[in-house]
């Protein structure tokens, strides 16, 4: 079975699939994973939270869509994004109040959304127990830090 992996912090179980960081990091190569988890976790936030407020598409319930599907929205929602700055690049000296205009407009300016677990999530949650195991986030765990060390650990200090 292929997992997929979720940057996540302490808030989320320990799961094998959420890697969180680490609390209270003692180790040089503890600190360098935390570091490096925190800081990717946070840019992903950012990016990802840049994308909901442009295209509501992003901010709808998706658990039960294709995976292929999925993948083909985000990337059209990254180009069209990345197409739109360079496009407005020149003219981010405007007041950002002219933003204010896309909510009367209707386009895909930021409203009102539900985060409702649907009951057949809910199902398909609890049968996959196996994603539960603590032993193995640990151990993913260990091994990311062992990864991290290993690729960056050289460039400390």
């Amino acid at each position: 079975m292929i997992l997929t992996y979720y940057l996540a912090d302490g808030i989320y179980p320990s799961y094998p699939t959420f890697v969180k960081s680490i609390r209270l990091p003692q180790s040089e190569a503890d600190k360098l994973f935390a570091k490096y988890q925190e800081g990717c976790r946070k840019d992903i936030e950012r990016a990802f939270g840049v994308l909901q407020a442009r295209f509501k598409i992003i901010r709808e319930p998706a658990r039960l869509w294709d995976i292929a599907d999925l993948s083909i929205i985000m990337r059209s929602c990254i180009i069209l994004h990345n197409m739109i700055v360079e496009d407005e690049r020149d003219s981010y000296s405007q007041r950002w109040t002219d933003f204010e205009q896309f909510e009367e407009s209707g386009s895909s300016a930021p409203q009102p959304y539900s985060t409702e677990v649907l009951p057949a999530f809910a199902n398909h949650v609890r049968a996959r127990s196996e994603l539960r195991d603590q032993k193995v986030h640990h151990e993913l765990q260990a091994d990311l830090v062992k990864h991290i060390w290993t690729k960056f650990g050289m460039f400390q200090n």
